[in-house]
């Protein structure tokens, strides 16, 4: 059964959500499922915006062909070639065989490799650049480019008639949707904002000053509506989510508050950490969020790292480095970009704790952090006698926070 709803004047949803994916792109987890969305604009002419993962390609074809209720389908417009978005353009193209591809010219060697027997079909694609238009009767597609948000092909195609922007993966969140389309029709900032935030701050985040220069071209537009490639859609409150893309894309805290990230082979770092984190929150910072890196999945580290303005990091030294998922996390951070953070150091070894100058040597590559000069080192166990070094490390911290 088809399943596609209206968004806007002549623009009909017939994306579709998998719940079985355990991981996006093979590497983060989405338990909550991701949707793959996709749209057709009925005028004069038919636009089909972006395909769909394989997926859900049966549930996307029924979709398609659901809309259309027996036209034609005039063009394909293609704003990203992820393979997620990307997959059924040759089904697509069998199903609707005088279909015109719409792209840029970036996208079209992408096109040929993964398309290689459509040959014909790409070289008859309509090539576009910023801010030419496509006219499909009453609606029009003004298209901005949007190169490295996330891949250097991307595009976004803006329709002036309803001020809908197809925004590719900008703006997009894992969790697949359900009976609720719209980010209004949900408690996002309850339910869906973490998935937001750890979609931007993994898959986009290293792409800041590409995501600002396309939230300026944005800024200059009338958007009324929002239509990413995965979750839901915005059609109000829109300065409130453009607000977090700004700050997550300068690298600012999305909070004054605090993140205790820490590793532990025997639980000992784990009780030393626990031990800053409630002198911290007793010194009234709220919102101290505590997570063991062998537990949680990095991606959800670095979500975390994206939202508070400190971070506390505790490591065991091991086989003289660091402990690997601390050692995964800070590389993770550093290939993502992080700016503009105070970091905050545990260190423990047994016999020789070298673990807070490794962490020190790593975040040394990370531009406009601060390493807060007071930090604990255990040496095996934690004990009364270091009660004075624990508040050292939280007055430290809560004075970073406070200000």
């Amino acid at each position: 059964m088809y399943n596609i709803q209206t968004i806007a004047p002549d623009i009909v949803y017939v994306g579709a959500s998998d719940r079985r994916l355990a991981k996006f792109e093979n590497l983060f987890p989405i338990p909550r499922g991701v949707s793959y969305n996709s749209y057709v604009i009925l005028d004069e002419k038919t636009a089909l915006m972006d395909t769909a993962d394989v997926s859900v390609g049966a549930q996307f074809l029924e979709n398609v062909a659901a809309a259309l209720n027996g036209r034609g389908l005039d063009y394909l417009v293609i704003d990203h070639m992820e393979p997620d978005h990307a997959a059924m353009i040759e089904a697509v193209l069998l199903r609707w065989p005088g279909v015109q591809i719409v792209c840029n010219a970036k996208t079209v060697p992408m096109l040929k490799a993964f398309f290689p027997g459509d040959a014909a079909a790409i070289e008859g694609a309509l090539l576009v650049k910023e801010g030419d238009t496509l006219e499909l009767g009453k609606h029009s597609l003004s298209f901005v480019m949007a190169p490295m948000v996330h891949w250097p092909e991307v595009m976004m195609a803006f329709d002036t008639a309803t001020g809908t922007l197809f925004s590719a993966d900008a703006f997009g969140t894992f969790g697949a949707l359900g009976g609720s389309l719209f980010a209004d029709e949900v408690n996002f900032e309850r339910d869906w904002l973490d998935d937001a935030r750890r979609y931007y701050a993994n898959i986009v985040g290293k792409y800041g000053v590409q995501v600002q220069n396309v939230l300026k071209k944005a800024g200059a537009l009338p958007i009324q509506t929002i239509a990413p490639l995965h979750g839901p859609i915005w059609r109000k409150d829109l300065a409130w989510f453009l607000g977090k893309y700004d700050l997550w894309s300068r690298w600012e805290a999305e909070d004054k508050g605090v993140v205790v990230l820490y590793g532990s082979l025997y639980g000992n770092t784990a009780s030393a950490a626990e031990a800053v984190a409630a002198q911290i929150g007793a010194r009234g910072v709220a919102n101290v969020k505590v997570m063991d890196l062998s537990v949680a999945d990095v991606s959800e580290a670095v979500s975390e790292c994206w939202r508070a303005s400190t971070i506390v990091l505790a490591s065991p030294t091991y086989n003289g480095g660091l402990y690997p998922p601390v050692a995964a996390l800070l590389d993770d951070l550093q290939s993502l970009g992080l700016q503009n953070r105070t970091f905050a150091l545990i260190e423990n070894g047994s016999w020789a704790p070298m673990s807070a100058r490794l962490m020190t040597a790593k975040l040394e590559a990370l531009k406009n952090c601060t390493v807060l000069e007071a930090k604990l080192t255990v040496r095996g166990a934690l004990n009364a006698a270091q009660e004075a070094d624990v508040a050292a490390l939280a007055d430290a911290v809560a004075q970073a926070v406070n200000g």
